[in-house]
């Protein structure tokens, strides 16, 4: 970079692997290039940073013979990146949904160049992972100080790339075009903080001294502004390798959780053998990933609490949201692509979540409160459940009820013998014990964020309305005639028939819109439960952002470091 005169030399790529970064590689230049070049060794301390992402957030392969079955050319089952693969999804039939995410066929689709994994001898692992690539803004950065993601330079011996480096720290399991500007920011922004003695342009403009009411914190408790001295003294001395570990997000979090701890073991050893101290972690969350993340430190589950030194949680659905039971139901919301890769009719979906722990505790929990499912008419309210505390069983196991969460003809279009009714029910038996176990477990030091936005509202309560004029008497014994998949039912009322030459009219049920606050997915009386519980260091209750693209928006970026800040500066080193 010897355009840069602001330089005081050539930045040499830096390899922790070998003798703790002791090791650099120069190069060769003309006699009259008298810059020098400069070989950066990493501080001896490393705090890794681990992301883990929320639902359909981790890219997932199907097995050798389920991609037979399918006569699929590659193994992806999931990987919403690839446009390629994604877009003709939307056309599935909810058979073909099925087995392509059955969560017995299907697993974390792992970056691995050396077995190339991707069930497609023409595609390599690096090109399965392509959509991982350096951000914009990255490269204007790269002479900073710190262990920084860096090409090697040419002539090493079996060079890297800064975008395969980042591969192998699992950015490629994730969906990175969701996540990429999270995990972006932290590699930088924790890793060059200062150069030449000086903050970082990013963190002087957005993040020192700024009021974190200025991001939405709930003055409960009170958070002060970061000064330049306590942000100089959390990086000083050591650095944060940001690494992504999804799951596969079919099984349950209990799994996920256990399966994501080992990692971090394995990880944390890694780097003790390579010569560094590494004591803990800090984890950070996307939704869904944040159940998993409570699992990681569940002292009968990831058991990972005291190597954890805290947790920011994104998006959490913390108590589960009354969206997963409109979705199994009746779909996603909208009608575009989208939706429709997703599955925007319930049909589509009961399949696939139905069959899934992991999407069945997304459902509401026990500790999610009474009667947020209702049916409604003429203003007055006929039914409202649960009545006594457990919506599995008032809801999600009932049988013959059109209010129920399984339409049973929807769940095992594939006919697959370890699917159907009773299969399920065995899948919410342990979404409610898994529920049960993390219900009151968050680490002593988490931060939270989240919508508590009007504008977004999500479902907290559930609620069918009956047609005006139906003549409605007893709204259990009402009788499913039709069903759009999208939240139109037309029901019978068999109860009026006095013969069979008496036919009942059908009259139409509709789901109703979502109405209270949240970020379009999460209702913000979920997500509050962080905030009740009384255990958080920070929530910020937040709004102008959507769900899945929560990571985007400048708030939950600039408040996460900020938490990030905040959790790196209680580590206590041992020597």
């Amino acid at each position: 970079m010897a355009e840069d005169n602001t330089l005081t030399g050539y930045r040499l790529p830096v390899n922790h692997e070998q003798k703790k970064g002791a090791v650099a590689q120069g190069f060769v230049t003309p006699k009259q290039d008298r810059i020098p070049q400069i070989h950066s060794i990493p501080p001896k301390r490393v705090l890794p940073i681990i992301f883990i992402p929320g639902i359909m957030g981790s890219n997932l392969r199907m097995s050798a013979a389920r991609q037979r079955d399918l006569n699929k050319k590659n193994n992806i089952a999931w990987r919403p990146d690839h446009l390629s693969v994604t877009i003709p999804q939307r056309k599935e039939s909810a058979r073909e949904r099925q087995q392509r995410l059955d969560p017995d066929a299907t697993e974390l689709d792992i970056y691995d160049p050396i077995a190339n994994s991707t069930g497609d001898a023409t595609e390599t692992a690096d090109q399965r992972s392509s959509e991982v690539r350096v951000a914009g803004n990255y490269v204007s950065f790269s002479h900073l100080d710190g262990p920084m993601l860096q090409n090697d330079l040419p002539g090493t011996k079996n060079p890297k790339t800064r975008e395969e480096k980042a591969r192998e720290r699992g950015w490629g399991e994730v969906y990175f075009s969701s996540y990429e500007n999270i995990l972006w920011l932290c590699e930088l922004h924790l890793n060059a903080a200062f150069s030449k003695g000086t903050m970082a342009t990013y963190l002087a403009k957005f993040i020192l001294g700024i009021a974190p009411s200025a991001w939405q914190a709930h003055p409960t408790p009170l958070l002060k502004k970061l000064d330049e001295q306590t942000m100089r003294d959390t990086v000083k001395g050591s650095w944060f390798p940001v690494h992504a570990m999804g799951y596969n997000w079919l099984k349950g979090n209990a799994r996920s959780g256990l399966m994501i701890a080992e990692r971090i073991r394995k990880l944390m050893k890694r780097y003790e053998d390579q010569g560094f101290q590494c004591e803990k972690v800090i984890l950070v969350t996307h939704s869904m990933g944040g159940l998993v993340a409570r699992a990681v430190i569940h002292p009968d589950i990831g058991g990972l609490n005291e190597h954890v030194l805290g947790v920011v949680h994104g998006v959490m659905p913390a108590i589960g949201a009354g969206t997963a039971y409109k979705r199994v139901r009746c779909g996603f919301e909208g009608s575009g692509v989208s939706a429709k890769v997703l599955g925007y009719i319930g049909s589509h979906v009961t399949p696939v979540l139905g069959n899934s722990q992991g999407g069945l505790e997304l459902l509401p929990s026990q500790a999610y409160g009474n009667h947020w499912l209702q049916v409604k008419h003429n203003g007055a309210t006929l039914k409202s459940l649960p009545e006594n505390g457990d919506p599995y069983e008032e809801i999600y196991k009932v049988r013959d009820r059109w209010f129920g969460l399984l339409r049973e003809e929807w769940i095992n279009p594939a006919n697959m013998p370890s699917s159907g009714f009773d299969a399920t029910c065995k899948l919410l038996d342990r979404a409610k014990k898994f529920h049960n176990m993390i219900a009151d477990t968050y680490h002593d030091q988490s931060y939270a964020h989240y919508g508590a936005d009007r504008a977004g509202p999500a479902w907290e309560k559930v609620v069918w309305e009956i047609d005006q004029h139906a003549n409605v008497q007893n709204v259990n014994l009402l009788t499913i005639v039709g069903d759009d998949a999208k939240g139109t039912l037309q029901v019978t009322n068999a109860s009026l028939a006095s013969g069979k030459d008496n036919a009942v009219k059908p009259f139409n049920v509709k789901l109703l819109d979502p109405a209270e606050p949240g970020d379009q997915t999460v209702p913000l009386h979920s997500a509050d439960a962080q905030l009740r519980s009384g255990k958080f260091k920070g929530i910020f209750r937040q709004t102008g952002y959507e769900h899945q693209g929560s990571y985007s928006d400048s708030a939950v970026l600039a408040s996460t470091l900020y938490s990030l800040f905040r959790i790196a500066s209680t580590m206590k080193w041992s020597k």
